[in-house]
Formats: C-alpha cells, sequence, structure tokens
C-alpha cells in the first residue's frame, strides 16, 4: 500500500497519541493509587513509578507537538486519561497503570519498528521516541515490586 508523507506522518501522530494517552491512564491511576496508601509506600511509588511516567509522558507530549509543528500538521492533542471504574484497593490501581505503561511502551516500540519515523520522521522524533522508552522502560518492573509489597 503506497502513502503520502503526509499521510504517514499522521499516521505517526496517531500511533503517537495512543501511547501518549496510555501514559495518562497511567498518571491517573497512580495518583489515585498515592492518594490510598501510606507515606512510605507513595513516597516509594512516587519515586520509583510516577515520576519516571510523567517523565515519559511529558517528553511524549513535547514530542508530539514539536513533531506536528515542524511538519505543519493540525494535531489534536492526546485525550487526558482516566484511572477507570473506581476502586477500594489500590493495587487495582497500581495494576491498571502497569498494564498502561507496558501498552504504552509496546505501541512506541511497534510505532519505531514500523519504519515510518525513519520513511517520514525525523531525528527529533526517533530520539524522542527512544528517550521515553528508556525513561518507562524500569517502571513495570518498580510497579510490580511495589505491588508484591502492598498489603503485607
Amino acid at each position: 500500500m503506497s502513502y503520502t508523507a503526509d499521510e504517514a506522518r499522521r499516521r505517526l501522530l496517531e500511533d503517537l497519541a495512543g501511547a501518549i494517552e496510555q501514559l495518562g491512564v497511567a498518571l491517573s491511576c497512580l495518583t489515585e493509587a498515592y492518594e490510598m496508601v501510606d507515606e512510605q509506600l507513595a513516597q516509594a511509588l512516587e519515586d520509583q513509578v510516577f515520576r519516571p511516567t510523567q517523565a515519559g509522558y511529558g517528553r511524549a507530549r513535547r514530542a508530539f507537538t514539536a513533531f506536528a509543528q515542524r511538519h505543519g500538521l493540525e494535531a489534536a492533542a492526546p485525550e487526558e486519561g482516566s484511572s477507570g471504574t473506581h476502586s477500594e484497593d489500590p493495587r487495582a490501581y497500581l495494576e491498571r497503570a502497569l498494564q498502561a505503561v507496558e501498552r504504552a511502551d509496546l505501541e512506541i516500540a511497534e510505532l519505531q519498528d514500523s519504519l515510518l519515523p525513519v520513511e517520514v520522521g525525523d531525528r527529533e522524533l526517533r530520539d524522542a521516541l527512544s528517550g521515553t522508552r528508556e525513561l518507562i522502560g524500569a517502571v513495570p518492573g518498580r510497579a510490580r515490586a511495589l505491588l508484591r509489597g502492598l498489603g503485607r
């Protein structure tokens, strides 16, 4: 299937928006979990999971906006994430956040594997995609470790 560079850039932005939305979901879930746990666990949650997720989210959003501007594309900002159905259990929110970060990482990896960022993107976008994955890469393992310790 052939496509124009403009169509490919729009698709690239749509795919990136999906990953950004997943990171937004993760942040909403982490905020909910933070409010439910004790101070010590809240600090660990913030340091080990929230901050790198927030940094990845910010980096991906900046890349999205900058790429659209560089190529003169009108692009709607990704939607804000929702933490989903309310739960009284902080583990539910932490699990949702873990899954959302994993989905975001997978979506960015698939985008990188598609070679769209090489074919119609630019160095800055490729660097931002890699940088985002570096920021969020350790989050799932850290979240799992916190889940194991939660409720003991």
